[in-house]
């Protein structure tokens, strides 16, 4: 008999629709071929890696009897690339970042249980505006903290500031804000994030205690309107900032990503000794050695933005024939439509049969919608459209 911990045969119990999603997706391709399946489940770039990362490679690597050094490394990352990375965060952020707030993680994902490590007491509180990234949950808990969805604005995704400000209470030690959004596409404006920020300073003189506003940003180059991004920094008292260069360097599988923390905070030196102690007995201790050595020569390239823009417009067109309603994303790789009928889960098993995977809302805190990773390649989102139409015709009777 196996003796697993209860929260996490409750996790296993219910498992991942987005991974289930993309399995089922492997299984199709193998009986159908890949071109006759059309997976939209997981956020997984496709694209090839900027030419600037092949060319770091062959320079790390060097030429024969050359060494290149994988050895230990400080727990933080190496300081070049933490000073070099600062000076892209100072510029995000219009404020002065030195490059000790800087923290090098293994992914956007490894940086936040670290933070959430390093904050959280047993019962805090953890508000973020729903739908959210379905692994949220789960980096609360894994801290003894526990998350506090708030319901969006329906449709279009917008903040509801009321609802926020009646979330927080003396339990709440963080807010997540994830612009672009994971997974409505959605970015949220100066104008929202500047009525967040009133509240949150005020419920911190309410509490007498900080309320960190985590920045999960790793979609901050899928822009695709030229949408003002509001420096988080500047409106927040405690404000970090995680990200990863997952998305924009396409490397999802080095996991390398970073904890950025505002010169604004109180005793910023203390918490990043605990953001790097948490880093190390976590066990996660090091970002990739090479991969580091890799952003020192790419940290300011990216893949190309227009073939994303160009996906967008294409899966617009794919809904827009099968008479699905959906708001037009903002940025990030992904549209959140709402389904043909109440049960979202009904669209993804009629698309199912047609071989097209996305993945329920519910998983992400907000029933009734479906959400699609447009990070494949356009002729696919193309070659979906017939099987949209019928899926959709078929619940519509």
């Amino acid at each position: 008999m196996q003796w697993l911990n209860p929260a996490v045969k409750q996790y296993l119990s219910g498992g991942s629709m987005i991974r289930r999603m993309f399995e089922a997706g492997i299984e199709l391709k193998k009986r159908y071929g890949a071109d006759q399946v059309y997976d939209f489940s997981l956020g997984n770039p496709d694209l090839p890696p900027p030419s600037e990362v092949q060319t770091a490679l062959e320079r790390i690597a060097g030429g024969a009897g050359q060494p290149f050094a994988v050895g230990y490394m400080p727990n933080a990352g190496y300081p070049e690339l933490r000073e070099a990375l600062a000076q892209q965060v100072s510029s995000e952020q219009n404020c002065a970042v030195p490059g000790g707030n800087l923290l090098i993680t293994c992914g956007a994902a490894g940086g936040m249980n670290v933070l959430f490590h390093a904050v959280l007491e047993p019962g805090d509180e953890v508000i973020s505006p729903s739908p959210y990234f379905v692994e949220y949950v789960f980096y609360a808990a894994n801290h003894g903290g526990r998350l506090i969805p708030v319901p969006s604005r329906d449709f279009t995704f917008e903040l509801d500031i009321e609802a926020l400000e009646r979330a927080f209470t003396p339990k709440t030690r963080a807010i997540i804000i994830n612009s672009p959004n994971n997974p409505t596409g959605r970015i949220y404006t100066p104008a929202e994030l500047g009525k967040l920020a009133e509240i949150v300073a005020a419920k911190e003189r309410e509490f007498g205690r900080p309320i960190y506003v985590v920045s999960d940003e790793p979609y901050r180059f899928l822009n695709f309107e030229n949408a003002p991004l509001p420096a988080v920094f500047e409106l927040f008292d405690h404000a970090v900032v995680i990200g990863s260069f997952s998305k924009n360097l396409s490397l999802a599988g080095e996991r390398l990503g970073y904890i950025a923390v505002s010169p604004r905070i109180d005793d910023k030196g203390e918490l990043m000794a605990a953001l790097i102690l948490c880093n190390r007995i976590l066990g996660f201790v090091n970002a990739p050695a090479l991969g580091q050595q890799i952003l020192m020569d790419c940290l300011k390239a990216q893949v190309d933005l227009e073939i994303y823009r160009a996906r967008r417009a294409a899966m617009a067109d794919v809904l827009d024939g099968a008479g699905i309603e959906y708001s037009m994303p903002d940025g990030a790789f992904y549209f959140f439509p709402k389904s043909p009928v109440p049960d979202e889960t009904a669209w993804v098993e009629a698309l199912l049969g047609e071989r097209v995977l996305g993945v329920p809302g519910r998983g992400f805190g907000c029933p009734g919608y479906v959400r699609l990773a447009f990070c494949v390649d356009e002729q696919i989102i193309r070659n979906s459209a017939a099987g949209f139409v019928r899926a959709s015709q078929k619940l519509r009777g």
